[in-house]
């Protein structure tokens, strides 16, 4: 905030189009999936430059990183910033999720008393809100009509420039390699406490059979319970970054295939390189697959590709073949060392 604006309705807080270097850190924070779900600023009506009663009105969430870069891009504009509570949701999934509907629109209109502050009667809304917004609705609740802006806002400039008129480009929804691979990185702090159980499972499960070959030892355990675990690794990095990366590219529309082929290619040089045999090399390609395959159907959430009923559909149709190709590969992996094999680091 940078201040306050009196207007008809009361004051209004002022924001500025740069950022502060919290909101630089908050933002790499976020991208990391840290602190993601407390990132919001408080609903309502925010001043951007030197708005008065003509000024645009754009309408958005309040996931304070979706604020932040709305601001941003409309740099040397001056409008009125409508946030409304999307519980740090942001624009896309909160329309999904019904929290970025046409009551709470409505509702929020009312409370800043919006009708007194501009003469016109017209919101911008984000074209990725239209799936939670009737805007024909809109004029019967609170008086003001509504058009679908850009899907970018970084084209806001420009479809206001134009008289709220979108170019057919800045219609399209798209999701290159950079924005793939940065949603990726959201699974790296959300994964952490399911890969930490997973390395205490690789040690159990080595404790069980394959470190005992030839006696007991520490470091045979965590020789050959840290290997397991080095292929669960391979297949969240193919689920979580290679299979993002190769998105276009994998064949097949659901996610979870995908992911097989990508954990498939990832774990085949390494279990050709660190397994000692072929029922080891098995089961290491077997789980590499299967957890390749389960980080990547998690990935559904983070694409506009993707449907509700698709995603359920993909889930009752590969979580069956993910759990059996991780028992798989257990028994693949105890079963080498009960009924064969060298000793834990032996040759």
């Amino acid at each position: 905030m940078s201040g306050w604006l009196q207007t008809p309705a009361g004051l209004v807080p002022r924001v500025r189009f740069d950022w502060a270097a919290s909101d630089r850190l908050g933002a790499l924070a976020v991208r990391m999936g840290i602190g993601r779900d407390s990132y919001r600023i408080a609903p309502g009506l925010y001043a951007l430059g030197e708005p008065d009663a003509q000024s645009p009105v754009i309408v958005t969430c309040n996931y304070k990183l979706t604020f932040d870069i709305l601001r941003r891009d409309l740099a040397g504009h001056s409008c009125w910033l409508l946030v409304i509570e999307t519980y740090g949701i942001n624009v896309w999934c909160a329309a999904g999720k019904r929290s970025f509907s046409t009551a709470e629109v409505a509702a929020r209109v009312r409370a800043t008393g919006l009708e007194r502050i501009v003469e016109h009667r017209r919101l911008v809304l984000p074209q990725l809100a239209a799936p939670g917004v009737a805007a024909r609705k809109l004029r019967g609740l609170c008086g003001f009509g509504a058009v679908f802006g850009p899907v970018r806002s970084r084209d806001l400039p420009a479809f206001l420039g134009a008289g709220f008129t979108a170019e057919p480009s800045m219609r399209r929804a798209e999701f290159p390699l950079g924005e793939r691979l940065t949603v990726a990185l959201v699974e790296m702090h959300a994964a952490r406490k399911f890969m930490a159980w997973t390395l205490a499972l690789c040690l159990v499960l080595a404790a069980l059979g394959p470190a005992w070959k030839g006696g007991f030892s520490v470091m045979g355990l965590l020789a050959v319970g840290l290997g397991a675990f080095a292929m669960t690794l391979a297949g969240f990095v193919g689920g979580t970054f290679v299979t993002p990366a190769l998105l276009r590219l994998l064949p097949g529309r659901a996610f979870a295939a995908k992911g097989l082929l990508a954990g498939a290619a990832v774990g085949l040089p390494l279990a050709v390189l660190l397994a000692r045999s072929v029922p080891e090399g098995l089961a290491a390609l077997s789980i590499c697959a299967a957890f390749s395959s389960w980080f990547a159907m998690h990935y559904t959430g983070s694409t506009p590709f993707t449907s509700l009923s698709g995603v359920d559909r993909e889930m009752r149709r590969y979580m069956p073949a993910q759990g059996l190709l991780a028992f798989l590969a257990v028994m693949l992996w105890l079963g080498w060392s009960w009924f064969g094999g060298p000793a834990a680091g032996g040759s």
